[in-house]
């Protein structure tokens, strides 16, 4: 831990996202599952009823960055491996899928505790602020560049 407060920037935003996230793929490594299939399969998993294949795409482009064939290509993975049914324009999770869904789930869970447990609820909530705000103001320069 350090002892002096770093000062936030995109070395430090990066370094946290990629820390993170090559824990969540050791796990997701065990479960023979990629980020972009889990990002996916939450998407599908916490909806209340079947996804409109393109909204689900729009969410995994606007989630990953990713262009729209990546998508649809991780939604056939996904249905290949038989996590999700593709139903014409309807995506629905399977029983498989919400039990990798739940592993995952519960396995990330108890190491996110262990990794934001302790962090007092002021600090996170400012953390939460600042990270909205670069999140809103790197989408706003990517569309720009985009343009």
């Amino acid at each position: 831990m350090t002892t002096t407060a770093p000062v936030a920037d995109s070395r430090a935003l990066g370094l946290a996202h990629y820390a993170a996230r090559a824990v969540l793929e050791s796990v997701l490594g065990r479960h023979g599952a990629t980020f972009q299939q889990q990002i996916t399969l939450r998407l599908v998993a916490v909806a209340e009823q079947p996804v409109e294949r393109e909204a689900l795409v729009t969410q995994v482009v606007d989630a990953l960055k990713v262009d729209a064939a990546d998508a649809h290509h991780v939604v056939e993975e996904l249905g290949t491996k038989g996590l999700v049914t593709v139903d014409g324009s309807q995506v629905r999770i399977t029983d498989a899928g919400r039990d990798l869904y739940a592993a995952v789930t519960a396995e990330t869970g108890r190491v996110s505790a262990r990794i934001w447990g302790d962090i007092p609820a002021q600090d996170l909530a400012a953390a939460g602020r600042v990270l909205a705000t670069v999140t809103e103001r790197a989408n706003a320069e990517l569309a720009a560049l985009s343009a």
